[in-house]
């Protein structure tokens, strides 16, 4: 299928419920429209995402969502070729709204129904983005889920490496209510960490001794712990400075971790000689400056492109849903209204979901 394709997307995994309209043919879309509405204030006196209240929001919102996409774009839904759906990997709940809001839109427009990979949406970001060719390696980097995949088409992925336990951005938080600041923790952290110094504390470095690209978040999570710990039963409390440096050293040692773990999983994905080598990063930790900036330099030295989608196309959104299910589309593929929402949905078929279910949901 060559044709222009229009694709409506519902996204509805976590606590982001989104919609959005893309245009165009595998490598070559735009974004027509592109609503969130954000569950934050729902969740905030609770530390976390409740599943209970993020499915609940998320039945009461997404045709709302729907609706404002199909306006903004300024189109109807009998102009739309295909309906593409996030059917995990996510917290159930919330995942069983939006394909139960796509089937119904679905069966009632005589619209065919394409189910999709919440984590395919990230790691084909760069496609729609920026139109790259296949084979590229994708860190995916988040609150749920941390990666490394080496991407050779739509439905071909080769995980790498991932997280065994915390994913990086499940750790930022943590180290922000461990230490008393606001959520989300990634960017109160970074803040904290400009004004610390990275040398104060020696974190451990998990998995370095290791061989392969699997990480690991948690015990640098206990590590920061013991250390606050530490100081206050010393001093009666941690000062300002205190604070600053425990967050510092603490995102020295993750950007350690994923500077050693990416610069492993580049070797492999070098062995296959891609004719343009790029290393993409997608995810809301993508957004930590002292991440990128490691990243951007690994990419340098290792004769590699350095790509990360804006912001808003990084964290959850419906436009990379429907852009994952263009391609699918243009390449005849579909799903009929059995289709499943699943809270597990491994990319690499050929490997187990990795253990561990974070804050963000389930990690596959």
């Amino acid at each position: 299928m060559s044709d222009t394709l229009t694709i409506l997307g519902i996204e509805s995994s976590c606590d982001d419920t989104a919609a959005a309209l893309v245009r165009g043919v595998p490598g070559t879309a735009h974004i027509l429209s592109s609503v969130i509405y954000g569950q934050a204030e729902l969740h905030a006196d609770y530390g976390g995402v409740v599943p209970e209240i993020a499915a609940r929001a998320h039945a009461e919102r997404v045709d709302t969502c729907v609706k404002e996409a199909l306006f903004q774009a300024d189109l109807a839904l009998s102009d739309v070729d295909a309906i593409a759906v996030t059917a995990g990997p996510g917290l159930i709940g919330g995942v069983l709204s939006g394909v139960m809001c796509a089937k119904g839109l679905a069966a009632g427009a005589g619209k065919p129904l394409v189910g999709v990979n919440h984590l395919a949406g990230h790691a084909l970001t760069p496609r729609l983005t920026d139109g790259i060719a296949y084979p590229y390696l994708m860190l995916l980097v988040s609150g749920g889920h941390c990666q490394f995949l080496l991407t050779r088409g739509h439905g071909d992925f080769s995980r790498l490496g991932g997280t065994i336990d915390d994913a990086p951005g499940e750790a930022f938080d943590k180290t922000a209510r461990l230490l008393g600041l606001p959520q989300p923790g990634g960017p109160a952290v970074q803040a904290e960490a400009a004004h610390g110094d990275p040398t104060r504390f020696r974190f451990p470095r998990p998995l370095l001794d290791r061989p392969g690209c699997d990480l690991s978040f948690s015990g640098l999570k206990t590590a920061l712990l013991r250390a606050r710990d530490a100081i206050v039963t010393e001093k009666a409390g941690l000062t300002r400075q205190d604070r600053a440096d425990l967050c510092a050293s603490f995102q020295a040692a993750v950007v350690d971790v994923l500077a050693e773990k990416t610069a492993r999983a580049l070797t492999l994905y070098l062995a296959e000689n891609p004719a343009s080598p790029v290393l993409a990063v997608a995810g809301g930790v993508a957004a930590n400056s002292a991440i990128r900036a490691r990243l951007e330099t690994l990419s340098a030295d290792h004769a590699t492109c350095f790509l990360a989608p804006p912001l808003a196309l990084c964290t959850d959104n419906a436009a990379m849903i429907a852009y994952a299910g263009l391609e699918r589309f243009a390449a005849g593929e579909q799903d009929d209204m059995t289709l499943a929402a699943r809270p597990r949905w491994p990319l690499d078929a050929n490997l187990p979901a990795l253990l561990g279910s974070g804050k963000k949901g389930a990690k596959a």
